[in-house]
């Protein structure tokens, strides 16, 4: 049998290439061989000639770009040309290169994990978490393995030191926190990340003077447009179901944009018609109940978010009130649940597959030293039967 990694004499072609066309020489110590296969590469040992694995180097002198440069596109790092990123890939699977994971991150002392956090606020008996952080959860996942990072995911309750949990324990390089729950409580935890400059990002509501980088949808912006809607539909004596207190900024900015509108409108904010609630089907059941009950008719239902909507449009057929005929009901979130309710809900639809991305790629700036900025981003009205259509 031919050996195919021998030493050839000056002109030969490697017996085991199909391909008649010879390969580049390489010229060292007055002796001539040629290049092996793709992914190959010869180096002289007590024992002959041994394969070498290729290297971020070869592959540099391959794509005609630096090493480093080749370090930062195999990790996508955004910094880097779309073009320069499709040379270095190409070029790594002309050499068969393979990424040695546990190296690179003992050379960096990075774990290439990023920790993804759920606050569970103890002092209420939900213990369900909205499931418009199912979406969040799925668009982050594939954010972070798109970029070669493991997601390590856990719901937060006791512990006081998310820092010496995750970042200083070494048990992930940076960490995304979904805020839920009451802002103040969560808020806290967070200033203390920030006292001890660990790199996280924040998904949550975007308030002057706050800790860290957070990331949130327009909710004044996203409210303006669905209650704009209701009023382009007739509707006159539009209910709000939301906790505005400053423990749900998000909820309270949703609210300024439901008065926003009425002002455009020049309809009058009546207080009776707002319902202090917090997020869950059953208490935007009982709400509306109680608002029904108290203030008389209404023709409209703005929930600050889908299960406050949803838990609504339960209460008003309890009441035997037709929806929309009689009530028109718009929510906010756009939740997995949205378009099978019955009649399908109108809501305003949080982009949760830019946040996710957007999380991820600020987060990771943040741990190679780069600046990034607290970021809003703009919902849209997803028209469905709930309202009587578009």
């Amino acid at each position: 049998m031919v050996d195919p990694l021998r030493v050839l004499p000056p002109g030969t072609i490697r017996p085991d290439l199909k391909d008649p066309e010879p390969r580049r020489a390489l010229r060292g110590r007055g002796t001539d061989c040629y290049h092996p296969r793709p992914g190959e590469h010869q180096e002289a040992g007590s024992k002959g000639m041994r394969v070498k694995r290729p290297t971020s180097f070869d592959i540099a002198e391959l794509a005609g770009v630096s090493q480093s440069t080749v370090s930062r596109a195999l990790r996508n790092d955004a910094m880097v040309s779309e073009d320069t990123r499709q040379r270095v890939a190409q070029a790594a699977r002309l050499l068969n290169y393979k990424v040695d994971v546990n190296a690179r991150n003992l050379r960096s002392q990075k774990t290439n994990t990023l920790a993804l956090l759920l606050y569970e606020d103890p002092v209420t008996s939900q213990s369900l978490i909205n499931p418009f952080f199912l979406s969040m959860l799925s668009s982050i996942t594939k954010a972070s393995a798109r970029r070669g990072y493991d997601l390590l995911i856990s719901f937060q309750q006791s512990s006081d030191d998310w820092s010496a949990d995750y970042a200083a324990s070494k048990r992930a390089d940076g960490l995304i926190f979904l805020g839920y729950g009451d802002y103040l409580r969560y808020v806290d935890k967070i200033s203390r990340l920030d006292e001890v400059s660990t790199a996280f990002v924040t998904w949550g509501p975007v308030v002057p003077g706050q800790p860290g980088h957070f990331i949130g949808s327009d909710n004044i912006q996203g409210a303006r447009e669905g209650v704009r809607h209701l009023v382009a539909r007739g509707r006159k004596r539009i209910a709000f179901l939301g906790d505005i207190s400053e423990h749900c900024p998000e909820f309270r900015d949703r609210y300024t944009g439901y008065v926003e509108a009425l002002g455009e409108a020049g309809l009058p904010v009546i207080e009776a018609l707002y319902a202090d609630a917090a997020a869950s089907e059953e208490v935007g059941h009982q709400a509306i109940l109680n608002l029904i009950d108290r203030e008389g008719p209404i023709d409209a239902v703005f929930g600050a978010c889908d299960l406050l909507a949803i838990g609504a449009m339960n209460g008003l057929r309890e009441r035997s009130l037709r929806v929309p005929e009689d009530v028109a009901v718009v929510g906010f979130d756009d939740i997995v649940a949205a378009p099978f309710t019955s009649p399908p809900l109108t809501t305003i639809r949080q982009d949760t597959a830019a946040a996710g991305e957007l999380l991820v790629e600020n987060l990771l700036r943040l741990i190679d030293g780069r600046p990034i900025e607290t970021t809003q981003i703009t919902t849209s009205l997803v028209v469905r039967g709930s309202c009587g259509g578009a």
